[in-house]
């Protein structure tokens, strides 16, 4: 397809750039119509890739993924891979932002007039925006270690919902974040109905036990974030497994950590009635944050973003 790249200097993107269906546009003029299904029935996939220090990291992961739910979910916009990488870029550069939040989402519209009332009638296209890098929990909270709970909500099955494709099929997630606020803690994790763990709304959960790192493998997104603690758990010679993780396990571990785009390693210092570490963040979970925070600094999988992009030629 023909994109049409606006330069930096035509309007003030500093709140944040979007790309609509099409059109580069300020984020606050980005509107998804209310009868299309992507809003209407949550007919929709996203992915979402951080920028720190300039540059985006992991990206190709991150757009190997997002095209791999849009498979699952039957969505096919008109834009191929490389040219969401430009879009996205541009995005980035349009805002001029050093630490940005860059999300991508596939939406599905609806039929047109006349035509059977079906999915397959229903064209897909793309949004994305760049906005200013968002935390999953403010630094302070990270810096102690989150407190969290067991939630009473189950996760939806993946019999029912693959996870692996990301979507807003949230009301599990936030059933489970009302009765964290409810209970004075700061996150939830949610159980399979089998009373295994899975994850948390926006981020995967793993366990430390006399040293080895073990992550649920099943009814979990398998996250960007999940892959580098994996990654950086290799390289360090800790044993991690994938595998089913009782909610016994976690709640008699040594250290309990969250991985998220928007956060990285996040240590978890209460579980319920439990404080785990004297109530401060283990040391293979400091350990795993610092070296992710310092390879990162390092231009670990790193991307520059293109800023000359949006500048005059």
């Amino acid at each position: 397809m023909t994109l049409q790249f606006p330069l930096a200097q035509s309007v003030d993107w500093s709140a944040g750039a979007a790309y609509l269906d099409g059109a580069f546009m300020v984020v606050r003029d980005a509107k998804i119509p209310i009868t299309d299904w992507g809003y209407r029935r949550s007919d929709v996939t996203y992915d979402v890739v951080s920028v720190w220090d300039g540059a985006f990291f992991r990206l190709d992961d991150h757009l190997r993924r997002f095209r791999a739910s849009m498979r699952t979910m039957r969505l096919a916009p008109q834009e191929t891979d490389e040219e969401i990488r430009r879009i996205l870029h541009h995005l980035v550069a349009l805002t001029g932002l050093r630490n940005a939040y860059v999300a991508m989402d596939c939406l599905r519209a609806r039929p047109n007039p006349g035509e059977r009332y079906h999915p397959a009638n229903a064209r897909s296209y793309l949004a994305a925006f760049a906005i200013p890098y968002v935390w999953l929990m403010k630094p302070e909270i990270i810096e102690r270690g989150a407190h969290m709970i067991i939630a009473s909500t189950p996760r939806i099955p993946d019999v029912c919902l693959d996870a692996r494709a990301k979507n807003f099929h949230w009301a599990d997630m936030t059933a489970a974040l009302f009765e964290a606020e409810e209970k004075g803690a700061d996150n939830p994790i949610l159980l399979d109905l089998d009373g295994n763990v899975t994850e948390g709304p926006g981020y995967n959960v793993f366990c430390v036990t006399d040293g080895l790192v073990a992550t649920p493998d099943r009814n979990v997104l398998e996250g960007i974030s999940r892959l580098s603690a994996i990654d950086l758990c290799r390289e360090m010679g800790l044993g991690c497994g994938l595998r089913r993780v009782p909610v016994g396990e976690l709640l008699e571990a040594d250290e309990v950590f969250v991985t998220s785009t928007a956060g990285g390693v996040i240590p978890v210092t209460r579980l319920d009635s439990r404080i785990l570490g004297n109530d401060r963040p283990g040391p293979v979970t400091e350990r795993l944050r610092e070296a992710y925070w310092l390879k990162r600094r390092k231009g670990w999988h790193a991307e520059p973003v293109d800023y000359a992009s949006a500048q005059p030629r």
